[in-house]
């Protein structure tokens, strides 16, 4: 099975091409929120590698957040364009089960953290096991010294991957392995995988079913609410 994946929920935008486990390319750049420049021509230089068209696709997959909101919407118009034109299947994932995935080598605890501002991270917590991983906590947005507190019900170090690498580092108290700089970054093939593993296990989404997951309001919606709370005095 053809797998073509896109990440674009953070600074980094990643795409990926895979024939199911094996990955055939994958194209990973870092200077800032340009994708909806980047990510069609990233694409579209993978599939001319290859001497392929989005017809010879089997499964599109996009991280569907949480993450920065304009990368969250452009990852999953993208996805949702390919897969309508298509008329093949397209899967979401969780953007911080993919940066877990990253680290499925590494048994033990791993915790994905996105940077959320406002003294936040969108975070979870898996544990990974002869390359499988076991879910232990939701998707949240929360404060570092919330997700401090949460880890100390656990007596081991934690690995971190993410965007929220550097702020949760000096924010926790908790014993962390430290985790090089390639695997802390958002990957392209990471999201397929976690994909494929859905499809294996009978998840089927339509272009229209895709929707985006954002964890909490956007600062213009916040500041909208907070402009309403004002005008009628709650």
């Amino acid at each position: 099975m053809k797998i073509l994946s896109l990440d674009s929920t953070a600074l980094v935008a990643s795409v990926a091409l895979c024939e199911d486990e094996k990955l055939l390319g994958e194209i990973t750049l870092n200077h800032g929120n340009t994708h909806s420049e980047t990510l069609l021509p990233m694409v579209e230089f993978l599939l001319e590698r290859f001497a392929l068209t989005t017809d010879d696709i089997d499964l599109f997959a996009a991280s569907k957040g949480p993450g920065s909101f304009t990368g969250v919407r452009i990852g999953a118009a993208t996805v949702k364009g390919l897969a309508f034109g298509t008329q093949k299947p397209c899967i979401g994932v969780s953007t911080l089960e993919s940066l877990a995935y990253n680290l499925v080598f590494a048994d033990g605890l791993i915790c994905p953290v996105m940077n959320a501002r406002r003294s936040q991270v969108y975070t979870a917590l898996f544990r990974a096991k002869n390359g499988v991983l076991e879910r232990l906590m939701p998707d949240s947005a929360i404060a570092i010294t919330e997700l401090d507190e949460y880890l100390k019900q656990f007596d081991e170090p934690v690995h971190l991957s993410g965007d929220g690498y550097g702020i949760t580092v000096g924010g926790l108290t908790h014993e962390i392995i430290p985790t090089p700089e390639r695997y802390r970054h958002q990957s392209a093939y990471s999201v397929a995988q976690i994909a494929r593993l859905a499809y294996q296990n009978g998840v089927r989404t339509t272009d229209i079913e895709l929707s985006p997951t954002y964890l909490r309001l956007s600062q213009a919606e916040r500041e909208r609410a907070e402009r309403q709370a004002i005008d009628t005095g709650i």
